[in-house]
């Protein structure tokens, strides 16, 4: 079967939007799965509804990639976006035509290529995501290296290639997540130029004429179909051999700090996608990190004791959905910043992706580092809503006993992978966190849930606080624990929505 191109495509008589050829309009830092059903498929879109007419340049932000593969299928991909919406099974299928060429800067054909892309009157915008670690600052890099190793170091070089051709500002999208992603990248090309002893004409331009921008991404990508049967089955329903198809959840929106002309520039609005401008997206991250990560790390910790093993079979069982769903309505939301509707159509969403037919999504693996999570995730709500109900919330104070009954059931052993316990359904599990936290339950492992309740709440490693201060607080962990103990984590969960 031959290999996707355009050349291939046209022999398959696909008949979806396709565009072969326009102005290259974006240098993109990232060629990975996430931005590829993302960012680009923004892009594609906005060709098609937006008449953008653009095309986006992939650079391989590190020495190895996907640069000949990309180039060898003409940078063309198959997208399936999959999922829940409005509560009926989504499966859509689109290849992406927005990029135009594939760069690695690593190669002297390929720096040579970055650096003519960013003198070009028709270069818009910059988008990175060189992961967690990429917006970092090394003075190893000098002006002259070819290119710098860190991304901030080879944007800087970019920039100032186009500075130097007398080009005009560029509009930076960091989708790296990190809090302030934009601000951060900023102050690490201040940095440069700081180093490198760069004038003060380009310091202007990079700060005056250049807008660097935070933005807050949301969507889940498996990325690679590991199924080789459905892979086969795919590629016989196609027509074509992709080595590139990637898979993403319906559900995305893309959150974007900067000032309010910006939402007439980007082509999105006019696409008809996801994408607000505000001038401040901490609030989109709060909402974020409190709904959708915090209804994870809320109800997956008694829902594993109480049997269940995956997100998608919760959703289907009325208690643990009906918990989840009382948390985030009734004591999340209450406690945040944004407009109602805002938060009520995003918790609603929550409910749709988490119970998405197309993705197993392990409760084990959103199990990881629990206490930290809960601390982030879930402490605000909680010390929140007591602050303005003056009252414990029923599903969090039942999320809090989870916590602790998940880290003191049947403890077995401690070891290099992590504190083994056993829940009722007979298996061991290894919970995984800090050292520390995980030595903190091995010592406490023979505690009465008295001791242990009180031990873990005033422990300010863990919370920062002694939370026995909270009114009521451990009284009700202690016999929450103590049900949990004997009748189960899903009674728990019962009574906190009767």
């Amino acid at each position: 079967m031959e290999l996707l191109n355009y050349r291939t495509l046209q022999k398959t008589g696909y008949n979806g939007y396709i565009l072969e050829n326009a102005p290259e309009k974006v240098m993109q830092f990232g060629e990975g799965n996430f931005l590829r059903a993302f960012v680009n498929y923004w892009f594609d879109v906005s060709n098609e509804k937006a008449g953008w007419n653009g095309k986006c340049v992939l650079v391989q932000p590190i020495a190895t990639g996907l640069t000949e593969l990309m180039n060898a299928q003409d940078c063309l991909y198959t997208l399936y976006l999959r999922g829940n919406e409005g509560g009926q099974k989504v499966d859509r299928k689109r290849v992406i035509s927005s990029v135009s060429r594939c760069l690695n800067p690593y190669t002297p054909e390929g720096f040579s290529a970055m650096l003519e892309l960013a003198v070009s009157p028709d270069l818009e915008y910059v988008v990175s995501n060189t992961t967690e670690a990429g917006i970092v600052y090394d003075p190893a890099c000098q002006l002259s290296d070819t290119p710098c190793s860190s991304f901030p170091g080879k944007l800087t070089q970019v920039l100032y290639k186009r500075y130097e051709a007398r080009q005009g500002g560029l509009i930076i999208l960091s989708c790296e997540l990190i809090d302030n992603n934009g601000k951060e990248l900023l102050k690490c090309v201040n940095q440069y130029i700081d180093q490198w002893g760069l004038d003060d004409g380009f310091r202007a331009y990079v700060n005056n004429d250049c807008t660097f921008c935070s933005t807050l991404v949301d969507r889940i990508v498996p990325g690679r179909i590991r199924d080789k049967d459905e892979v086969a089955r795919l590629e016989e329903t196609n027509g074509y051999r992709d080595e590139l198809i990637d898979v993403g959840e319906v559900f995305g929106v893309w959150n974007i700090e900067g000032p309010a002309w910006l939402e007439e520039k980007l082509p999105f609005k006019k696409a008809g996608l996801n994408c607000p401008v505000v001038p401040d997206v901490t609030p989109y991250k709060k909402r974020k990190v409190r709904i959708l990560n915090g209804a994870h790390t809320g109800f997956v910790l008694g829902a594993y004791l109480a049997g269940f093993d995956i997100v998608r079979d919760c959703m289907e069982n009325d208690t643990v959905r009906g918990f989840m769903n009382k948390m985030l309505y009734d004591e999340v939301i209450p406690t945040l910043p944004l407009d109602k509707k805002d938060l009520t159509d995003f918790a609603a969403a929550v409910q749709d992706r988490f119970n998405n037919p197309f993705v197993n999504h392990e409760l084990m693996s959103i199990s990881l580092n629990s206490t930290s999570k809960w601390r982030a995730r879930n402490m605000p709500s909680f010390l929140e809503y007591v602050e303005l109900k003056k009252e414990l919330p029923p599903c969090l104070t039942a999320s809090f006993a989870a916590y602790i009954a998940f880290y003191s059931t049947n403890v077995q052993e401690l070891t290099d992978k992590g504190l083994t316990c056993r829940r009722a359904k007979g298996n061991d599990y290894v919970c995984s966190d800090d050292r520390w936290a995980l030595e903190f339950y091995w010592e406490h492992r023979n505690d009465t849930d008295a001791a242990l309740v009180h031990a873990v709440m005033t422990n300010e490693q863990m919370w920062g606080q002694d939370l026995t201060a909270v009114p009521g607080f451990e009284k009700a962990v202690v016999e929450l624990l103590g049900k949990i103990r004997t009748e189960g984590a899903l009674a728990v969960y019962a009574g906190a929505i009767a």
